[in-house]
């Protein structure tokens, strides 16, 4: 197990996706299995493929910036900060387990819209 390699490549993996190419993500970085706990995203690879693909048509300005990563025996955890139309901010929290091959095979997330208002001055990334 490659923790240095693996928190690279759910960077890398996550970016290649989200800014338009979820097949050739899958191709470089995900194994035979893809098992998807976000009830907003079919299980399994072709599910996965068909929400970036979705998500690029209809927000092609999207952008992502990832202000964490952090790793500990076979999972990686991303925290991002992502710019959506009409500056909606979104704060996401992403989980990644790797099989034995080092490549992905497992998916959680946790997605929170940033408030217009905030009763403190703290970010939350």
């Amino acid at each position: 197990m490659n923790i240095k390699q693996n928190k690279e490549n759910a960077i890398a993996f996550y970016k290649t996706a989200y800014e338009g190419d979820p097949k050739k993500a899958i191709e470089q970085y995900v194994g035979n299995v893809y098992v998807q706990h976000n009830p907003d995203v079919s299980d399994g690879i072709q599910g996965f493929i068909d929400y970036f693909e979705r998500m690029q048509k209809e927000y092609p300005n999207k952008s992502i910036e990832f202000v964490r990563c952090i790793s500990e025996g076979n999972l990686v955890a991303l925290h991002t900060h992502q710019t959506w139309p009409d500056n909606d901010e979104y704060i996401t929290m992403d989980f990644f387990r790797f099989d034995e091959n080092g490549k992905i095979c497992e998916h959680w997330d946790s997605i929170q819209q940033i408030p217009k208002k905030s009763m403190n001055v703290n970010k939350m990334y």
